[in-house]
């Protein structure tokens, strides 16, 4: 569904809102939810792993989606799939905080979006993202070499440079909607997501295996 149809419906649910149109609401939903996984799979801390279904953390979401909905509509200053995730990935962080205490990661090191820290993309995801591509078993029996040399590779890039390439990369948002997440001009996200893969492309260049098969 291109992003005309969804103004059109966002229109059609403003102007229904008041009467209650849960099934188009609930449509809007549905049509992001696998969008959504990925991002929750990404920012999901390890330690969690197991513990937390992401199909709850985006279930927990959307009930919040729906109690905020008439106060988007007034103001859709975001597009609705970014406001979204803000509410998925700002759940997914009450979650960190809740089941790991004083344990979480520390703010500081996470990239402030919008009013707060939100859960990063850490580059232990990212390079597990990477590897996990690998299907070649002469290329597998490297994996665990692979991971920390990407690992250390990913930990050379701003964090800010890390985490668009999470964003364009991996839960793969257009430059536009990336540029909404950061809260900066689409040339300078496009710029810093060039900038990020380049440098992470010569670095997997001289690994074994190269970076064909991770798809960078």
């Amino acid at each position: 569904m291109n992003n005309t149809s969804e103004c059109v419906e966002l229109s059609e649910l403003a102007r229904t809102t008041g009467q209650g149109d849960r099934e188009l609401f609930g449509e809007l939903l549905a049509r992001h939810r696998d969008r959504l996984r990925r991002v929750v799979q990404l920012r999901l801390d390890r330690r969690l792993q197991g513990r937390i279904d992401p199909s709850d953390v985006i279930q927990e979401a959307y009930l919040e989606a729906s109690a905020r909905l008439a106060d988007y509509l007034r103001d859709p200053s975001i597009p609705f799939f970014v406001w979204l995730r803000f509410l998925t990935v700002q759940r997914l962080g009450m979650l960190h905080r809740r089941h790991l205490g004083a344990q979480a990661r520390d703010a500081g090191k996470e990239v402030s979006l919008y009013r707060g820290a939100l859960p990063e993309a850490s580059s232990a995801a990212l390079a597990a993202q990477l590897v996990g591509r690998i299907t070649s078993p002469s290329v597998a029996a490297i994996r665990a070499e692979m991971k920390i040399r990407l690992q250390e590779a990913l930990n050379t890039l701003d964090p800010a440079d890390r985490e668009v390439l999470a964003l364009r990369h991996f839960e793969q948002l257009t430059n536009a909607e990336t540029a909404e997440v950061l809260e900066i001009k689409a040339t300078a996200a496009c710029n810093r997501y060039v900038r990020a893969l380049e440098r992470l492309r010569r670095v997997l260049l001289s690994m074994p295996g190269g970076m064909g098969k991770l798809g960078i």
